[in-house]
């Protein structure tokens, strides 16, 4: 009973025997489990710690002057010249205003891009809606590797190919915004309702139009919500890829970084986390109100 090796009378007799006997033989394994996994759990990470050349004493040392580069980065303002100061912190705010315009186009248009692209991927690649094991295969593996190379590899590709600008950037987002959405686009489809699918086809529909009446109308809001957090990655993402001279304000920024201009550093910077805060704000509040328009339905 239950997989343990019992007196068959025991436990006719003493059920409750039994049953404390069983739950302690499962208490002793369970305890064992945690301490195996306990154990390979401090092993890897020691591992981990000395393969990355992780040392205490060093980070402790040099920690003083990671808190100089941020004090050096911080601007002299007076409280009688406040104003002044900070025209002068910002003195080429026009510039980098547009310059972080242009990174929110690139992430945009490569999320934009990139989510036509998954929407397209992710049928094929669902085991539910295809019957073809082999069309199923090439689609995953091609989302898979479309998501698993950063997309600063394939700005730094796409700027060799095509130079220095947003379009290198567009297209780096978008591959990788493809491979990403895909997958999760496909989890998505792989748990529909069945029943609508069958109803669809009992009527004679073929693929394309089981897909278009019994599959879309179920997952839409929920690729709608994740094509917006993907746009929230992705302009962090396009804030990067810049350093590659894939345009917008990353570009600017690994500009005044190579220059040791401090205080430029950080207004560019302040202006990233500010840009992102709104982006991400707006795109939650537009992702609960898909959510909540599912749930009226």
């Amino acid at each position: 009973m239950y997989g343990f090796p019992m007196n068959s009378r025991i436990i006719a007799d003493d059920p409750v025997a039994a049953f404390q006997a069983a739950h302690a033989k499962l208490q002793k394994q369970r305890r064992f489990n945690n301490i195996l996994f306990s154990c390979l759990f401090l092993i890897i990470t020691a591992v981990s710690l000395y393969v990355g050349e992780v040392r205490i004493d060093v980070i402790l040392s040099d920690l003083p002057g990671l808190f100089r580069y941020v004090y050096d980065t911080i601007p002299v303002m007076a409280p009688q010249t406040a104003l002044e100061d900070f025209r002068e912190w910002y003195w080429a705010f026009p510039k980098w205003l547009s310059l972080l315009f242009d990174t929110i186009i690139i992430a945009l248009l490569g999320t934009t891009i990139g989510t036509i692209g998954a929407f397209f991927i992710c049928f094929p690649a669902s085991r539910n809606l295809v019957k073809n094991s082999w069309v199923y295969f090439f689609n995953r593996r091609g989302m898979e590797i479309a998501r698993s190379v950063p997309e600063l590899v394939y700005a730094m590709i796409f700027v060799f190919a095509f130079g220095l600008g947003p379009l290198p950037g567009v297209l780096a987002i978008a591959v990788h915004t493809c491979g990403a959405l895909g997958k999760l686009f496909s989890e998505v489809n792989e748990n529909v309702s069945e029943q609508q699918i069958e109803g669809v086809q009992a009527s004679g529909a073929n693929w394309p139009q089981t897909i278009r009446y019994a599959v879309v109308p179920q997952v839409m809001p929920n690729f709608l919500s994740y094509a917006l957090l993907r746009f929230e990655i992705n302009v962090r993402a396009a804030s990067v890829i810049g350093f590659v001279g894939a345009g917008g304000i990353g570009q600017e920024l690994m500009f005044v970084i190579r220059q040791f201009v401090y205080t430029d550093i950080s207004a560019i910077v302040l202006m990233i986390i500010a840009t992102v805060a709104v982006i991400d704000i707006s795109c939650e509040k537009l992702r609960h109100q898909i959510i909540g328009d599912e749930e009226l339905l």
